[in-house]
């Protein structure tokens, strides 16, 4: 038994730091603060397909206990610096997500999350192709919507297409097993794109994916000149999700409905409700200014640096052995 051995060769956690301090160099040259958020809080994210792993802390202030909830991104810390005047914003930290292992997935990970003022989403874009080019040495990114590459891959429109359609389509491709499991457009919609979109874009050069329905919007403006799509995007490459991002939504009372419907959408999935956060509401209120900003998952932009074929391989300690 060598479990106590970590799963990563030297080389690849050498090749990890040095990607990790590219990383920081570059956003050092373009005056960028890193901040450090944490990593637990009294809040979760109530987006149906994330779940948070949660302990209690019974030490001194709280004798009954208080439930914490290990954050699957720092978005909504971070977002309280901004409203705070932090002005651009990077860091490098852990995150957790449950019910996620696999090649490209271990329940800690690590993100590389970044927020610009003033910045648009196609600004923002520039720059995270600018990073991704650097590190891979790769053509910068494509820019394609959503709507797009749903056309040119499927020959279907996924803002009018019905939910009947949407389950033809996965019988066709003998994904009947997933057509049968929900009548949610949204749902099918994401299994559609993970399942027959998302493995044969972005093999050549980095791809966006731009302008998600806006009922995938997630914390992302709906777009001025069509509210059927967000200001959200999303970068691949080589069959790989490697980041998320948007334009940020800023209106307090916006995202606070936003937050309902997730837990309405929970209770209709029987997925326990989420507390919402009121600490970012109320950064909100107080002004957050107009920036956009993006998450990326720094194990998978390593594994593409180092060739790797799994996570685990540019992990030291993955959960099977830590």
């Amino acid at each position: 038994m060598n479990q106590w051995q970590p799963s990563a060769s030297i080389e690849f956690l050498r090749q990890r730091a040095a990607v990790i301090r590219q990383i920081r160099e570059f956003f050092w040259q373009r005056d960028v603060l890193e901040v450090e958020t944490p990593s637990l809080a009294r809040f979760g994210v109530s987006d149906v397909h994330l779940e948070n792993l949660n302990t209690q802390y019974k030490g001194p202030g709280h004798p009954d206990g208080l439930r914490l909830h290990l954050q699957t991104s720092p978005e909504y810390a971070m977002k309280r610096l901004l409203a705070a005047g932090s002005g651009s914003i990077f860091q490098i930290c852990k995150a957790f997500r449950d019910d996620e292992s696999g090649r490209y997935h271990n329940l800690e990970f690590s993100l590389l999350e970044w927020y610009r003022p003033g910045f648009t989403a196609h600004q923002l874009m520039a720059e995270t192709s600018a990073l991704v080019s650097q590190v891979l040495q790769v053509p910068t990114a494509d820019i394609i919507t959503y709507q797009q590459a749903f056309l040119a891959q499927l020959d279907i429109d996924p803002l009018t297409a019905n939910v009947a359609e949407l389950k033809a389509l996965l019988c066709q491709h003998k994904l009947a097993d997933l057509a049968a499991l929900t009548e949610d457009k949204h749902t099918l919609l994401q299994w559609i794109f993970s399942q027959l979109i998302e493995p044969v874009i972005a093999q050549n050069q980095p791809c966006f994916i731009y302008q998600f329905p806006a009922e995938q919007a997630s914390l992302a403006k709906l777009s001025p000149q069509d509210p059927r799509v967000a200001e959200r995007f999303e970068l691949y490459y080589q069959g790989i999700e490697l980041a998320n991002g948007f334009d940020e939504l800023t209106c307090a009372k916006q995202q606070q409905a936003r937050f309902e419907a997730d837990n309405g959408r929970r209770r209709q999935l029987n997925k326990a409700e989420k507390p919402i956060d009121s600490y970012l509401l109320q950064a909100l209120a107080a002004g957050l200014p107009q920036c956009s900003g993006i998450a990326l998952g720094l194990d998978r932009l390593i594994m593409l640096a180092t060739g790797a074929e799994h996570i685990n391989q540019v992990l030291a300690f993955p959960l099977d052995r830590c």
